[in-house]
């Protein structure tokens, strides 16, 4: 060994191992993207032994792939800004605030988090349909903020409460409206909380399959993971194009990532540590 050079810690190569493995299925489906549907079928080998970009030349010149995404980045941006203004505001409101009325308020968006969403899925349909939103992509945002709000509200009032109310005076006394407060004082002090919270309301609304494929039913307004299922039909399946899709899919995620991970490491210590 080099003088000076460190070998690996054994703990720091057992997580490189586990990581590998736990990744191991999206590492191979990246790789099977690069073969076509019939190299695939031809071969045991879960390593392609010829690489081709024929699968995404098909998946972004022959298929409504684009438009797909488009409207799950739509989608998944708007129930975002809309779960952390609505949840911020109602988390601020708790914090700071003690009454029965919000005493009630938590308790009810504790019972509206256990409620099955399936459950109210037909009577959703109707009233959606009676105006006119069914096939809009305004129907699942107003469903997929109203998902997230019970766990986004009490999220962002743990990390509220950290947060000492005297800043919220010294800012009243200062001049500003309480308004004024939250949005100069106390939110930018909350990033962490923002940060999960997005993470959270993000995710869900770009990967969600089941309310997307019963309130957004035409392909114009299909979001990624239902109009991909296009690619699985009765009696076959274009591998090929499937594997290519989930791969381009995984980009944003991967990308949002990269770019929060400093802030999720700063949402553990600050969500375990009160006081």
């Amino acid at each position: 060994m080099i003088a000076g050079t460190k070998a690996p810690r054994p703990g720091r190569r057992f997580a490189i191992v586990l990581a590998l493995v736990i990744n191991a299925p999206v590492l191979f489906m990246a790789l099977n993207s690069l073969q076509t549907t019939d190299q695939m079928l031809a071969t045991r080998s879960i390593i392609p032994e010829t690489l081709t970009l024929d699968n995404y030349r098909f998946l972004l010149q022959r298929t409504p792939y684009l438009e797909f995404f488009f409207n799950s980045g739509l989608i998944a941006c708007a129930s975002t800004l809309a779960t952390l203004v609505a949840a911020g505001l109602a988390g601020y409101a708790m914090s700071r605030w003690r009454g029965t009325t919000l005493a009630l308020y938590g308790r009810g968006l504790l019972m509206v988090q256990m409620f099955p969403l399936i459950m109210a899925l037909i009577p959703l349909f109707i009233v959606f349909r009676t105006l006119g939103l069914i096939n809009n992509p305004l129907s699942v945002i107003i469903i997929y903020t109203a998902v997230h709000l019970p766990f986004a509200t009490w999220m962002f009032r743990s990390f509220f409460d950290t947060i000492p109310p005297a800043l919220d005076e010294a800012a009243l006394v200062d001049g500003c409206s309480r308004l004024q407060a939250f949005r100069k004082v106390v939110l930018p002090l909350c990033g962490p909380g923002l940060t999960a919270v997005a993470i959270f309301s993000f995710l869900f609304s770009y990967n969600e399959f089941f309310v997307a494929s019963v309130f957004l039913r035409d392909e114009a307004t299909m979001t990624v993971p239902v109009g991909v299922q296009m690619f699985m039909q009765q009696y076959a399946t274009d591998w090929g194009s499937l594997m290519a899709a989930a791969t381009v899919t995984m980009v944003p995620a991967f990308i949002f990532f990269m770019f929060v991970q400093k802030y999720m490491a700063q949402t553990g210590i600050a969500g375990g540590v009160k006081g």
